[in-house]
């Protein structure tokens, strides 16, 4: 069965850290990324190059979790086979 990829953590530090203006490294995992300076907008942007990338990502989850640990664990909750269906690999 194939799995659908997702960012690991180092992955969204390099995403999300030239938004921020800061070295991956400083980004704590429970920092608030909103708070940080990530916009609303920005946001959009990253669920729409993740779903280009057959990532199923909500907006509205990473909104309601806006941290590193927060995206993860909705990333961790997409991790299903790419294809449910019975008799289909």
């Amino acid at each position: 069965m194939d799995i659908t990829p997702t960012p690991t953590e180092l992955d969204l530090r390099a995403t999300v850290a030239p938004l921020l203006g800061l070295e991956p490294e400083a980004i704590e995992p429970d920092a608030n990324l909103v708070v940080l300076g990530l916009s609303s907008l920005e946001i959009m942007r990253l669920v729409s190059r993740w779903r280009k990338n057959k990532i199923p990502v909500q907006f509205d989850e990473l909104v309601a979790a806006p941290t590193l640990n927060g995206w993860l664990a909705h990333f961790a909750s997409l991790a299903v086979p790419a294809s449910t269906e019975p008799g289909v690999a």
